[in-house]
């Protein structure tokens, strides 16, 4: 796995927001917030959604490596 493989990147960006809105959701949610939601945790769905992504794009990177070919046969 390269470390500027695109997709590690966006595993990596996806990772840290979701980790955040995680954190966000779970601690700083107040009630007045749910209300306006109609009751649904929008930012700790939303951060376990990301989380699950970066993991999948993690995996992806990790099970199918991006080579590039050299000229040697």
């Amino acid at each position: 796995m390269r470390l500027f493989d695109l997709r590690v990147i966006i595993a990596f960006l996806f990772g840290l927001y979701g980790v955040v809105l995680v954190v966000v959701g779970l601690g700083f949610t107040s009630e007045d917030d749910l209300r306006k939601a109609e009751g649904v945790n929008i930012n700790l769905w939303a951060g376990i959604a990301m989380v699950v992504l970066a993991a999948v794009f993690a995996a992806w990177a990790t099970l199918r490596p991006q080579f590039a070919k050299t000229g040697k046969g």
